[in-house]
């Protein structure tokens, strides 16, 4: 059983948070393979030992929820395979989700935009809204996670036909983070390749393209939902019940929308508690991909209680199809005797 252990938020910031999971997961990986190429920095060890044991505890229960644990607190299978790429846990939860969600080269971009530095520069004062309207050409409907595919696109784009410095100049844009993310997605590429996972073609911009996408973020970061509870952009996060705004990067503050739910990427209580790099999902998305014993831990709250009536509508639907499934299963075997195929990975 899962008990669900509160997170010391004074104690213990969403940010600090974050980076302490992926020091627990690198060090259950080097502690699994210690012939492991990747550096452990030994001087961030040091604040798995400065923090409340709830707060560690909290961590390793977090790392569960993705599926990288096995029942002894070990790497699972799957959180080994998570464990070959240098990204946090929630985000190579993501790309290897979108292996079976087949939006890969899609998810490969995401990933090096949100390791690299943000693309986005502070505009000089008086400059604003010109740097706004720049940015604006980029943005897509879907969020920011498809508006940084937009950007790196025509930065890929600007290199081969202009100057890429004098581009990103115009464009209010670091050249240096966009040449980054150039790099790191290169090098997720080459894992992908080392460790023989498939990489789907390139489908961006296609509706089923973009859900898809949306289904690969949310398996990793299903505990990064938050729900505009009041219509004036005030953000309860689900897990942590803290308020919080979009940051003003976001392509739905530049163009004044507001939506209801939303998966951030990174919550920041250094630039006035904002969340950054959000995208809109619907509930019923988060019902059907959300792991239950994950969702049945949340503290209560008016957002859990939507969702639950959501998975209540949607769980008669669910049997359904499982036993219609399960019938023409029955019926193709007696029809056609199955033979042994290759095993395929299945995003847990």
């Amino acid at each position: 059983t899962h008990t669900r252990r509160k997170l010391n938020i004074e104690f213990c910031g969403l940010r600090k948070y974050s980076q302490l999971l992926g020091d627990i997961f690198f060090l259950l990986h080097s502690h699994f393979s210690s012939s492991s190429m990747r550096t452990y920095p030994l001087s961030r060890t040091g604040i798995l030992f400065s923090l409340a044991p709830e707060s560690l505890m909290q961590a390793l229960e977090d790392l569960d929820y993705l599926a990288a644990l096995d029942n002894d607190g070990n790497l699972s299978e799957f959180g080994i395979i998570m464990s070959e790429f240098p990204l946090d846990p929630q985000l190579s939860k993501s790309l290897l989700a979108s292996c079976e969600f087949e939006c890969v080269d899609e998810m490969l971009t995401i990933a090096a935009m949100v390791t690299a530095p943000s693309c986005f520069l502070q505009a000089p004062p008086g400059t604003e809204e010109i740097a706004r309207t720049c940015w604006s050409r980029f943005s897509h409907p879907a969020g920011d996670h498809c508006t940084l595919i937009n950007v790196f696109h025509a930065f890929k784009a600007a290199t081969a036909n202009f100057s890429s410095e004098k581009w990103c100049r115009d464009h209010f844009l670091s050249c240096s983070a966009l040449s980054m993310a150039g790099v790191i997605r290169a090098e997720l590429v080459e894992i992908m390749k080392r460790i023989e996972l498939p990489i789907s073609p390139p489908d961006f911009g296609s509706e089923e393209n973009l859900l898809s996408i949306k289904k690969a973020l949310l398996s990793g970061y299903f505990m990064h939902i938050a729900r505009d509870v009041d219509g004036s952009g005030n953000y309860l996060m689900l897990t942590h019940k803290q308020v919080a705004q979009l940051h003003p990067f976001s392509s739905y503050y530049n163009i004044r929308r507001i939506p209801e739910w939303v998966l951030f990427h990174q919550f920041s209580i250094s630039e006035g508690n904002s969340i950054r790099v959000v995208s809109e999902i619907c509930p019923q998305l988060f019902a059907e991909l959300v792991p239950q014993y994950y969702f049945s831990n949340l503290p209560p709250s008016e957002s859990k209680n939507i969702l639950q009536e959501v998975i209540n509508h949607l769980a008669p639907v669910s049997a359904t199809k499982e036993e219609q499934k399960t019938a023409n299963d029955s019926k193709e075997n007696e029809e056609f005797p199955q033979t042994p195929t290759e095993q395929r990975c299945i995003i847990q």
